[in-house]
């Protein structure tokens, strides 16, 4: 088992959410976390509240990226874990009332989503390449991204969404391929139905009728059960160029 506990980690998308959850699980574990978001004054609370630090980053932005990764360098040392939650949705069809999908809408969700973990991991990837290794099996680093079950369910209205996630699991293997003579190991976690701000929102009896779509156990996910899955994979070095399914054995229905 690795053990990363005070080394630098970042989390995007941390201020709420699987984010959060996250980044409060990893700091438990004895990481220095900086949350990255968009949102500042969320990000900079949650970061205070366990002992890290916080950069207002869109990870859309290459430019912002790297001045984020900067800023968390500068604060915590080397980064060693990335885990990247940062993401929208966006719900449209392919054509609805016989007008096209907007292009516009679709390539913001690429953009946010499979570009911005792209844009996240591949720049941290290259920071843990140049650290040195920190194990006798010359481990650098480990990077999480996350998917979604709609990456392979994907619903009616899902079009962006769903491409946006499939993404992300595609390219978990070849990034794990190019980064394993570097001692980097890349996972993706495919989440199902969990209770995220947006679900929050609900009325209970709407949530009610989600959780009772899960298999088992027939609630919706815990957000910290997330994060318990994120620290797993930090610490499991035979854990690498995998998509988990964290879910409850959930199939997502057409609609």
């Amino acid at each position: 088992m690795q053990d990363w506990a005070g080394h630098g980690a970042i989390v995007t998308g941390g201020a709420s959410g699987l984010g959060a959850a996250t980044a409060a699980r990893l700091a438990q574990s004895g990481l220095k976390v900086t949350v990255f978001d968009l949102n500042a004054e969320l990000g900079q609370a949650h970061a205070d509240r366990i002992g890290g630090a916080f950069a207002a980053v869109d990870v859309s932005d290459p430019a912002s990226v790297a001045a984020g990764i900067e800023a968390a360098e500068a604060a915590h040392g080397p980064i060693r874990v990335l885990v990247n939650c940062a993401g929208i949705g966006g719900a449209a069809k392919t054509v609805s009332r016989g007008a096209a999908h907007d292009p516009a809408l679709f390539e913001r969700v690429i953009r946010v989503n499979l570009m911005g973990s792209f844009n996240c991991a591949s720049q941290a990837a290259a920071r843990m390449v140049a650290a040195d290794p920190v194990d006798k099996d010359g481990a650098r680093g480990v990077i999480v991204n996350t998917a979604s079950v709609a990456a392979f369910d994907g619903q009616i209205g899902q079009l962006a969404y769903a491409a946006s996630k499939g993404g992300i699991t595609a390219m978990t293997l070849p990034m794990a391929r190019d980064l394993a003579d570097k001692g980097i190991r890349v996972c993706t976690i495919a989440p199902g139905l969990f209770l995220t701000p947006l679900l929050d929102e609900l009325p209970q009896e709407v949530q009610d009728s989600l959780g009772a779509q899960v298999p088992f156990p027939s609630r919706l996910g815990d957000p910290e059960e997330y994060g318990a899955m994120v620290d797993h994979i930090t610490r499991n070095a035979m854990l690498n160029g995998e998509v988990i399914r964290l879910d409850g054995g959930i199939r997502m229905a057409p609609r």
